[in-house]
């Protein structure tokens, strides 16, 4: 199984056999956006075009394979930026047509959760995926990862990659934020300052057990900093940003343990580019470990996007069976996430 990966800033490729990875590279276009603070989207298209085939031919050198050694393509469908989305589903239907091979338009999402199958082995039945990143804070009852994905919860406003990069910035650190953010937080306090933990209260266990909010957090910090700059004291970054984390993985752990034990489920995957987060793995391992929960966390090459988790998505849906998708596809930036393949 060949797969591609282009959402948003990065290009990925990979190569797969069954549930081994044979061979993968990935280009990411990051320099070039962090100068704007932000993921621009035109420049990630760019991007995508210019490194789509030297990234292609960097996997298959290193699985030692060729082209013609692919039995199938599996690619990225959404959700993610349309026009990254079009670069990588372009590519993957040229390949498609081009060796005659079937094509699977997978979720992305999934995927992140799909890759830790090539670092720990097959799941069991059930599984809970979390995955975090920039744009994602989604929360996966998984039976199997090929038909039945159910999403229990997703963030409402801020997902929490999103919500340290904000932060990072509103405390002048380099984008993206949240690699620093967790840096400077290994040396503050976690309980120096008490913010808010989103549709935590009794009231919200209705409507959004499962279900997460970054957004008041962030105001909540960015007064603090205000508020401490008025009254001219000096700010103490690493308190502020262990806070600030503390608060963030404490409702992220607390929500998916709780989803684990009323669903029954012993096996909890976190993905996405946020799982690389220390505090999160640490609490996630402690909560797991007290309530009897098997934690499983891609490395953090894994954790990010990349080809071998579209790889893995893509071997899993051929396995079952399922059709592959129409070479008349179109991408879906909002694909839903009990979509697995289109």
């Amino acid at each position: 199984m060949l797969g591609i990966e282009s959402s948003c800033d990065e290009t990925g490729v990979a190569l797969v056999r069954g549930q081994e990875l044979l061979g993968e590279a990935v280009a990411s276009s990051m320099d070039e956006h962090s100068r704007f603070g932000g993921i621009i989207p035109e420049i990630a298209s760019r991007a995508h075009l210019e490194a789509m085939a030297p990234t292609l031919q960097a996997a298959l050198r290193d699985a030692g394979l060729t082209l013609t050694d692919v039995d199938a393509i599996a690619v990225t469908a959404g959700p993610g930026l349309v026009g990254s989305l079009n670069l990588g589903a372009a590519a993957a239907k040229a390949l498609s047509l081009a060796l005659d091979r079937p094509l699977y338009g997978v979720n992305h999402v999934i995927g992140h959760v799909a890759v830790d199958r090539l670092i720990h082995g097959p799941f069991p039945d059930p599984v809970m995926g979390l995955v975090v990143s920039g744009g994602h804070s989604s929360l996966l009852l998984i039976k199997d990862i090929a038909t039945d994905v159910v999403e229990l919860g997703q963030t409402i406003d801020d997902a929490a990659g999103e919500a340290f990069d904000k932060v990072g910035r509103l405390l002048g650190l380099p984008y993206p934020g949240g690699p620093h953010v967790d840096r400077l937080a290994q040396d503050g306090d976690p309980q120096a300052i008490r913010f808010p933990r989103g549709l935590t209260a009794p009231k919200d266990q209705a409507r959004h057990a499962y279900d997460f909010s970054f957004s008041g957090l962030k105001t909540a910090v960015a007064r603090y900093v205000e508020g401490e700059r008025a009254a001219g004291r000096e700010l103490h970054v690493p308190d502020i940003a262990a806070s600030f984390a503390a608060a963030v993985v404490d409702v992220l752990t607390a929500k998916t343990v709780a989803a684990c034990q009323r669903h029954d489920v012993r096996t909890l995957v976190i993905g996405g580019g946020f799982s690389a987060n220390s505090q999160l793995r640490a609490l996630a391992a402690e909560r797991c470990a007290a309530a009897g929960i098997e934690l499983r966390i891609p490395p953090p090459q894994y954790c990010t996007d990349n080809g071998a988790m579209i790889a893995a998505l893509g071997a899993a849906v051929l396995a079952s069976g399922a059709a592959p998708s129409p070479l008349t596809f179109g991408v879906d930036s909002s694909m839903p996430l009990e979509t697995v393949c289109l």
